[in-house]
C-alpha cells in the first residue's frame, strides 16, 4: 500500500505533494530537513493524505493532485472538513 500526501509549508504557504509507502516517517523527514527538495521550507505540517492500492496507481493520483481539477478537488476537501470540525485525512 501506499499513500499520496499534501503537506503544507508553514514558512511560505506553498504545498507539496509526494507518495510514500509510510506517511508519518516521510513528513519527519521533510521536517527535519533530509528531503533536499523541501528542505529551505520547512517546517510542514500534513493537510491530506489519501491511501492507493499500487506504486503505480499513486503516482497517477499525486500528478492528478498537481493539476488544476486535483488542486481544485484538494481545496474543495479541505474546505469541506473545516467545516465539519474533522481533520481532512
Amino acid at each position: 500500500m501506499y499513500w499520496v500526501y499534501v503537506l503544507l509549508s508553514l514558512r511560505d504557504q506553498h504545498h507539496y505533494y509526494g507518495l510514500s509507502a509510510d506517511v508519518s516517517s516521510r513528513v519527519k523527514q521533510h521536517n527535519a530537513g533530509k528531503v533536499r527538495s523541501t528542505k529551505a521550507r520547512r517546517p510542514f505540517v500534513l493537510i491530506y493524505s489519501e491511501k492507493v492500492g499500487s506504486l503505480a496507481a499513486a503516482r497517477e493520483r499525486e500528478r492528478y493532485l498537481k493539476s488544476a481539477a486535483g488542486r481544485h478537488f484538494l481545496m474543495k476537501m479541505l474546505t469541506e472538513s473545516k467545516g465539519s470540525g474533522s481533520p481532512p485525512a
